[in-house]
């Protein structure tokens, strides 16, 4: 039986040396001799319809044998990332934060990836354009700058996402405010002199609203990690999420992969605090006018 850091290893078959996943192809290549092995494709339904689990069971941790995997992660002393190793190797050094990491004993009982999006860009790209990017700023950070100029090889890392979807149904009650006008009549200093004069005084007549909005949501993602801060996650958004393929382990070999350490009860927190300030939005749509205030919110999720 593979042990749990095999499912990543792919020797080459004419050689012998590790295959690695070629970005933009659906292949893996050989560096030291050039062979090519296809990945096998999904078809039909096995793209556009990713299998997704239920909620409920997996935060009951009842999910199907098949859809978990025991894996051998590195765990970053500094930062705290985890991430996995390609090949058999067993240390490293972190790559968020450049920390020296060697392999630990241990392993982790995971929920297995249901989908992935392959990278793109070949690394000598993907420099060409950190290349241009640095060009273009004032002041770019200076560790940046020496990376690049060193010329030291760039390390592709998968980041593992929670994904939800929910249908929600939300009954609210609140103030709709709209805007009216008084015409005052009040006292003014011209040129020393006191003139009496009008103006318009904007005031709001308040009435109370109640009413119910629905909305679905799919996919709304969380990432599962905390390696990264949250603005430079969000800047990323939104990810093209038709570039998703069913997971295979052969999209990750040459690359390196980053455990979650979010936990899924975690996760769905987050995303229904995602979902609740899109639903807050729509209540204040719903009860229209030119200002509204917002009582009460209670949503049924299903």
């Amino acid at each position: 039986m593979a042990g749990p850091r095999d499912e990543h290893h792919y020797p080459c078959e004419s050689c012998g040396a590790d295959l690695r996943f070629s970005p933009g192809e659906t292949r893996l290549v050989c560096d030291h001799c050039g062979h090519v092995q296809d990945i096998p494709r999904a078809t039909g339904r096995g793209v556009a319809h990713l299998h997704e689990l239920d909620l409920e069971t997996a935060l009951r941790a009842e999910l199907p044998e098949p859809e978990m995997e025991e894996r051998q992660t590195l765990s970053c002393p500094n930062c705290g990332a985890q991430f996995d190793l390609e090949g058999e190797h067993h240390a490293s050094e972190c790559p968020f934060c450049a920390t020296p990491v060697v392999v630990d004993t241990g392993s982790r009982r995971l929920i297995k990836p249901q989908g992935v999006i392959p990278f793109v860009l070949p690394e000598a790209q993907a420099r060409a354009a950190l290349g241009n990017w640095l060009g273009r700023l004032w002041f770019a950070p200076s560790g940046l700058t020496q990376y690049a100029r060193k010329g030291r090889r760039m390390r592709g890392v998968y980041a593992p996402f929670w994904t939800f979807d929910a249908s929600t149904r939300s009954a609210y009650a609140g103030h709709r405010g709209d805007y009216y006008y008084e015409t005052r009549t009040v006292n003014v200093q011209v040129d020393g002199r006191t003139e009496r004069r009008t103006q318009q005084v904007r005031k709001v007549r308040w009435h109370r609203v109640a009413g119910r909005v629905a909305r679905a949501f799919d996919d709304v993602l969380i990432y599962a990690a905390r390696s990264l801060p949250t603005r430079y996650t969000d800047a990323l958004k939104p990810w093209d999420l038709s570039a998703l393929r069913p997971y295979r382990p052969d999209y990750l070999s040459g690359f390196e992969a980053e455990g979650y350490t979010v936990e899924l009860r975690e996760g769905h927190y987050l995303a229904r605090a995602e979902m609740a300030h899109v639903i807050a939005s729509d209540v204040r749509r719903d009860i229209g006018g030119d200002e509204q205030r917002v009582d009460r919110i209670d949503t049924d999720f299903s």
